[in-house]
């Protein structure tokens, strides 16, 4: 019978490939980096190939050593479905769930729903992950995130999608503005030299562009901001005007300010708020149980009911930053 790589053995060439740093690849795994190299040499042994160049400056991978860890990040994520779909079948939403999530929509719906996430499921251990979409996207396919709070539409490939809720989009300005007279305001109304947005990149710039029918071409701005509050203090000192998403608005963003919304005249404008997960997780059973909790949470948020289990404890709910800069 053919001699094949341990999964540990694959774990750390992942974690050397992620580090390039022998001992931050050892931290990364939990174990001294003695047993971290030792590990990686019994791999190349055992392939009879060179995975890793080794230098006094700097740690690269062969070729070979690219190409194989790539194909072992699947092995990783596979091992890891058998693993969750036994758990799930023990009992759904225990255990550890990591979530990626977007700060438009972390610090406006979170804080309000997961009290009632922990009454329910007090075994669940909520790991959270904030920063850009594309990040998260990349983080789930490659097995570093279960989840992703999202908002949609946004091209993640092969996945599993459950919308959990429309978040409309509503128009802000200082009180003074003369757009503030009107309850209403017809998309060809918002002058488009006016409207601050966020920085390129971010997907709730593109589904506010594509709210009012602007193209980047038609829309330039001197000003773009990484976050809604940012947004807010600028059109709250008369700089401009923005669109806000009910969510945010709802969460109280406009608290202590003198800036007023102004819903847009004609069709709803709005974007989907959504949980995705990879189509070959095997927990994909569990996490629609956690879509409809949240869409039926929600629910009863925005009527004022609350809602959630009667069970006692509390989840665990690390939470970890992303990149560089706001998300999106």
């Amino acid at each position: 019978m053919k001699a094949l790589p341990s999964l540990r053995q694959l774990r750390y060439l992942d974690a050397l490939a992620r580090e390039r740093h022998f001992g931050r690849a050892a931290e990364r795994c939990a174990v001294t980096q003695s047993s971290l190299s030792g590990g990686i040499q019994e791999l190349e042994a055992l392939l009879e190939a060179q995975l890793v160049e080794r230098t006094k400056r700097r740690v690269a991978l062969t070729p070979l050593g690219e190409e194989i860890v790539q194909r072992a990040r699947r092995v990783l994520v596979e091992a890891e479905h058998l693993a969750d779909l036994a758990a799930a079948a023990r009992e759904p939403l225990t255990g550890r769930l990591r979530m990626g999530v977007i700060p438009t929509i972390a610090p406006f719906l979170l804080p309000r729903l997961l009290p009632e996430l922990r009454r329910a499921y007090p075994r669940l251990q909520l790991f959270l992950k904030e920063d850009l979409t594309a990040r998260l996207v990349d983080d789930l396919r490659a097995g570093v995130l279960d989840v992703l709070l999202i908002a949609l539409p946004y091209d993640c490939g092969e996945v599993e999608t459950s919308i959990l809720f429309d978040d409309a989009f509503q128009l802000a300005c200082h009180k003074d503005h003369p757009l503030a007279r009107s309850e209403q305001v017809p998309l060809d109304a918002v002058p488009a030299d006016s409207l601050f947005l966020l920085q390129d990149g971010h997907c709730l710039r593109e589904h506010a562009l594509s709210a009012c029918d602007m193209g980047g071409d038609r829309h330039q701005q001197s000003f773009e901001a990484t976050s809604l509050h940012t947004l807010v203090q600028m059109v709250d000192n008369r700089l401009g005007i923005t669109l806000l998403p009910q969510l945010a608005i709802d969460a109280g963003i406009l608290d202590g300010t003198d800036t007023v919304v102004r819903a847009i005249a004609g069709e709803p404008q709005q974007r989907q708020i959504g949980l995705v997960w990879r189509s070959q997780s095997g927990r994909n059973r569990e996490l629609r149980m956690l879509a409809d909790f949240l869409t039926e949470a929600h629910a009863a948020l925005v009527g004022g009911v609350s809602v959630g289990g009667t069970a006692q404890g509390a989840a665990s709910i690390p939470v970890q930053a992303g990149g560089k800069g706001g998300g999106t």
